[in-house]
């Protein structure tokens, strides 16, 4: 299923993605960097959600509290939540 999540505290707008059972695949961020967004994306296609966080859960940018990569790790366990809430 195709999932945006709509991002906080960093340049990109959304994030959008596939998500089939905890595999995230064809992400695509909406804004920011293009080759550093586009590398990650490419990095992390194919990863679980629990791997995804792993790696990429709590990486800062800057001065932020947040990342690109942060987001995206909060934004996959977002969609992976609400499709086992039903």
């Amino acid at each position: 299923m195709r999932y945006t999540y709509k991002t906080q505290g960093v340049c990109p707008r959304s994030i959008s993605f596939d998500l089939d059972g905890d595999i995230v695949t064809d992400i695509h961020f909406d804004g920011g960097c293009p080759g550093n967004l586009k590398a990650v994306s490419k990095l992390v296609d194919g990863w679980t959600v629990d791997k995804i966080e792993e790696y990429l859960k709590g990486n800062t940018c800057g001065y932020k509290s947040t990342s690109c990569a942060d987001q995206l790790a909060l934004g996959v366990r977002a969609a992976l939540d609400k499709e086992a809430a039903g």
